[in-house]
C-alpha cells in the first residue's frame, strides 16, 4: 500500500469526508467552549466518542504516561486526531470495500 492509497483512503471519498467533518466540528465546539464557556464540564467526551474505540487505545496511553497527574492538553488532542485518522481510513476501507461490489470468486464455476 503506498503513500496515495492512503491518503485515498483517508481523505479523498465521501465516507471519511463527512467523518473527519464532525469530528472537527466538534473539536471545534469543544475547543470554543473550553476557551470562552465558564464551565466547560463534559465536552470532551463527544469528541472521545466519535472517535471510538480508537481514542479508547490511545487517550489511558497519556495517564499510563503522566501517572496521577493528567496528560497536558497537547497529547489529548494529539490522540483524537490520531483515533480520528485512523477510523478514516477503516471508513475509507470499507466504502472502497462496497463500491468494489460483488465479484465472483476465482474458481470453478457450478453448472
Amino acid at each position: 500500500m503506498n503513500k496515495r492509497t492512503l491518503i485515498r483512503l483517508a481523505f479523498a471519498n465521501p465516507a471519511s469526508a463527512v467523518y473527519l467533518t464532525v469530528v472537527a466540528g466538534a473539536m471545534a465546539v469543544a475547543t470554543g467552549v473550553s476557551l470562552f464557556g465558564q464551565d466547560p464540564g463534559f465536552i470532551w467526551v463527544w469528541p472521545a466518542l466519535f472517535t471510538a474505540p480508537s481514542s479508547f487505545a490511545t487517550l489511558p496511553a497519556g495517564m499510563l504516561l503522566w501517572g496521577e497527574s493528567k496528560p497536558p492538553l497537547w497529547f489529548s488532542v494529539g490522540a483524537l486526531v490520531a483515533a480520528a485518522l485512523v477510523q478514516s481510513m477503516a471508513l475509507g476501507a470499507l466504502w472502497a470495500a462496497l463500491r468494489r461490489g460483488r465479484r465472483p470468486l476465482p474458481g470453478p464455476r457450478n453448472g
